[in-house]
């Protein structure tokens, strides 16, 4: 056994709960956007525990894409459903993962 897991159990515990999620996760942002920074932040702290993907997509490169998020960005897709709106929610960000975890 590894006695420094004995010593630290944070740093077993914290291994035991990592996981792989096989999501896709797309941020529709915008340059300027201070809560686009803070979800975009927030989802990368969680995909280094989760190890899922992360891509971001400027709704200014596009028009279709202005036209349908200009006013609610940051916009959180997962696996092409839109999840978060405005503000990534982490109880509900906790909740999906849970569920994925459960296999719901």
């Amino acid at each position: 056994m590894n006695l420094s897991l004995l010593k630290n159990p944070r740093k077993f515990l914290s291994g035991r709960t990592s996981t792989r999620l096989a999501w896709r996760v797309v941020v529709y942002t915008r340059e300027q956007c201070c809560c686009c920074h803070k979800a975009i932040d927030l989802l990368k702290t969680y995909q280094k525990k989760h190890r899922f993907t992360l891509e971001t997509i400027d709704v200014d490169s596009d028009a279709e894409l202005k036209r349908l998020y200009d006013t609610t960005v940051p916009v959180v897709t997962i696996d092409g459903k839109v999840r978060f709106k405005g503000i990534v929610n982490e109880v509900l960000l906790n909740r999906l993962i849970e569920a994925e975890r459960e296999g719901r």
